[in-house]
């Protein structure tokens, strides 16, 4: 697999590698939308020479070879090719190609004006070291010159292949006249590229007063008569028979472009500066070389008056620059590199190892999460466990959780199989340099850009010796230790809309999710909010089924044969995105307007509290209790109920009430589905979505309405009979238990293993 695109090393490099003995070869058909692909084009013409089946084909042609291609094009890439030669455009392709492909990797490197373990570093920093012992098994540095490793830090340099770079064509045309006595000086992207405007105002500095002309592709048009802009072939190569003279201004060591080559294969007179890389091909010596941009003038202004002399000797001797271009003089090179490539991948793979070790995965609880949060986080170990096992792959799950008996007690782990191993620990923060001595212990290079970090510790390990961690939600103070990939289970961004935090907070946690490799939602509003709000990109955002709970272990009550319910439930607890306000508002006006009949019985998580907490947004509640004495001798506050207690007294509610103004769902709906119980919901787009998944035909009302809110309590009131038999069967919503939809996660998280 050659995936590039850049048109004139493709000239080259297909034919090599086909001369020395490569059968088929696949190349990509999708540009990234860069400006810096100005010398890209796509060729079919491989494809008529692939023995892979057609949708194969149609499946490789589609994927994008220079971000994330997929797990699916992945399999096909391990099931027709050996090697695959890349560009390192952006981090997500090596990640993905070191997850996925058994094959060699080659990194083709045409040199750059920085070394290549700077680019790492840089991409280290923007977006988390990308280098590590399991990134670079099999791959190779394939570069086009061979000094480029010398200034490599050693774990690239070890990786060194030389496959040196060569010109289809490296002969000279001799077709160059002269007749039009302009410079020609190429030079692209003027109207956004700082680097190519420094360039072009030194060239103008120099060439002052001196007839002149600028090539070179312009994505954005430039106010300038000297600039071409973009120019069909038959004109580009036009200008260069009747130009005069090209001056190349480079003095790198390590990258040269293309276009010196091009005026040498015309027979145009080439002026350039010496210490760049041309130096190393040849041009030390040659009458066009010039130390000094002073001295480039005198020797073009000589040109463009028509020195014969210097002109014929420019012309005779610049014919060496191509001679290491030629296919002759790369293709040893290229034979012996292709050789200890393929010597070293069979290595890797036979012969195989009788046993492979599973594959890991923690599943991490980042703050003291209970109730739902708690209970999604044992369901979504569950699925892992189980779609893991459903498709044959061996892969163990670990229940990472704070290390707080009175929040986690035995009892509250007691759901979860055997086969999902337990582990209690505490945050560890690190230092920059604490930070960098782990990552080096692990195998990961590259820097790290941030001062502190923080850690799982286990006491054993710090969880490293699990492959992947899932954690669930973006509550983390601090950037999480890049020791192991990992991924968010985001369940919704309630700061968007309740302004629960202060934007520093809010920009830590958001940074936690563009540093994560994917981003998981169970809902197209959160997906949503992961886009707009929090910036992720489409791609790391994937969306899984809602997991709901065994309904096995709330047991089957018999439904729709129970004596008259005289109370409802509203379960919640004390965050503000729960609307006590409102809902105590209605409540009171269900009473005292409506003369509601049916006793409402408070449950959740710290909700003995209610009355006593002293935030902003539950001071006002005691008043409005106070104010109604029918209200007062009708809420009754249970507080948190164990699961067994609760799911009691909800079987012998009327309906349960959820009056939230708005989050990612709330599955108690579902639960009191199942043991027949009618719910009336605020209406807002998650709920929607529950209710949409699970058939549930809930009753709604405004959350921001109190008067709507009583209303349709009164309704409820009057019609949960009917209510109830409009309930989906027990069976339907077995149909959507957690282990329904155990595949869907797995075929998402196996693909970041």
């Amino acid at each position: 697999m050659w995936l590039l695109n850049h048109t004139t090393a493709r000239q080259f490099e297909v034919p090599m590698l086909k001369r020395i003995g490569v059968q088929e070869i696949f190349l990509p058909k999708k540009l990234p939308a860069d400006p810096g692909f100005r010398s890209a084009s796509v060729d079919w013409s491989e494809d008529e020479h692939l023995t892979i089946p057609k949708e194969d084909l149609a499946t490789l042609n589609e994927a994008d070879w220079y971000h994330d291609p997929g797990t699916e094009a992945w399999q096909l890439a391990n099931k027709h090719f050996d090697v695959a030669f890349f560009i390192l455009l952006k981090t997500d392709l090596l990640k993905s190609m070191s997850r996925h492909f058994e094959g060699a990797k080659i990194w083709r490197a045409y040199g750059s004006n920085n070394s290549y373990g700077d680019i790492i570093d840089w991409f280290a920093r923007r977006d988390g070291p990308i280098w590590s012992s399991v990134v670079s098994k099999n791959l190779w540095f394939g570069q086009a010159y061979a000094h480029l490793a010398a200034k490599e830090p050693r774990f690239i340099a070890r990786k060194a292949i030389f496959f040196p770079a060569g010109l289809a064509d490296a002969f000279v045309r001799d077709e160059w006249n002269g007749h039009d006595k302009r410079l020609l000086f190429i030079c692209p992207h003027l109207a956004f590229d700082g680097y190519y405007r420094h360039v072009y105002r030194c060239f103008k500095e120099t060439f002052d007063g001196l007839p002149y002309v600028v090539g070179g592709a312009q994505a954005i048009s430039v106010d300038d008569p000297h600039v071409l802009g973009y120019l069909p072939s038959e004109l580009h190569r036009r200008n260069m028979r009747e130009l005069r003279v090209m001056y190349y201004h480079s003095t790198e060591r390590n990258h040269i472009h293309y276009h010196p080559f091009e005026a040498v294969q015309s027979g145009m007179p080439l002026v350039f500066l010496a210490g760049g890389l041309l130096d190393a091909l040849g041009g030390i010596n040659l009458p066009g070389r010039s130390k000094t941009p002073k001295e480039a003038r005198r020797k073009i202004e000589r040109i463009l008056s028509g020195d014969r002399r210097l002109i014929d000797d420019i012309r005779r001797s610049q014919q060496r620059l191509l001679e290491p271009m030629k296919t002759e003089s790369c293709e040893a090179d290229w034979r012996r590199g292709l050789e200890r490539v393929l010597d070293k991948l069979k290595e890797s793979v036979f012969p195989r190892p009788l046993t492979n070790k599973p594959k890991r995965i923690a599943v991490i609880l980042p703050i003291t999460y209970r109730r739902g949060r708690f209970r999604s986080a044992k369901l979504l170990a569950r699925a892992i466990s189980k779609g893991a096992r459903a498709c044959g792959d061996d892969v163990e799950v670990v229940f990472g959780y704070l290390d707080d008996a009175a929040c986690y007690p035995n009892e509250a782990l007691a759901d979860l199989p055997a086969s999902i191993k337990r582990r209690p620990y505490k945050w560890r923060i690190l230092s920059h340099a604490e930070a960098a001595r782990a990552c080096k212990f692990a195998g990961i290079e590259g820097a790290l850009a941030n001062q502190t970090y923080l850690v799982p510790d286990d006491g054993i390990n710090q969880f490293t010796d699990c492959d992947l961690w899932i954690v669930i939600s973006d509550r983390l103070s601090f950037p999480l230790l890049p020791a192991r990939p990992y991924l968010l289970m985001v369940y919704d961004y309630l700061q968007r809309y309740q302004g629960l935090l202060d934007n520093v907070t809010n920009r830590k946690f958001l940074a936690r999710a563009h540093a994560a490799e994917a981003v998981m939602v169970t809902t197209a509003f959160t997906a949503d909010d992961a886009r707009q709000f929090a910036g992720v990109p489409v791609k790391k955002i994937k969306r899984v089924p809602m997991l709901a709970p065994d309904f096995q272990a709330i047991g089957n009550p018999a439904r729709l044969t129970r004596n008259t319910a005289r109370f409802f439930i509203w379960t919640t607890n004390l965050a503000p995105h729960k609307n006590h306000e409102n809902a105590f508002k209605a409540l009171r006006l269900y009473y005292d307007n409506y003369h509601g009949a049916l006793e409402c019985r408070v449950t959740g998580a710290d909700t003995k509290d209610l009355l006593k907490r002293d935030a902003s947004y539950l001071k006002m509640l005691g008043d409005i209790r106070r104010s109604s004495p029918a209200f007062k001798q009708q809420l009754s506050i249970e507080g948190e109920l164990p699961d067994q207690t609760y799911w009691a007294t909800l079987a012998r509610a009327a309906f349960l009430w959820h009056p939230a103004r708005i989050d990612n769902g709330t599955f108690s709906v579902v639960e009191a589905a199942h043991l027949g119980v009618p719910a009336l919901s605020s209406d807002y787009p998650a709920m929607r979505e529950i209710d949409e998944q699970f058939a549930l035909h809930l009753a709604w009302m405004d959350q921001d309405d109190p008067e709507d809110m009583a209303r349709q309590l009164k309704h409820m009131e009057a019609d949960f009979e009917i209510a109830r038999r409009h309930l989906p069967r027990a069976e339907e919503l077995a149909s959507q238990a957690f282990d329904k939809h155990a595949g869907a996660y797995w075929s998402v998280i196996k693909g970041y293993l």
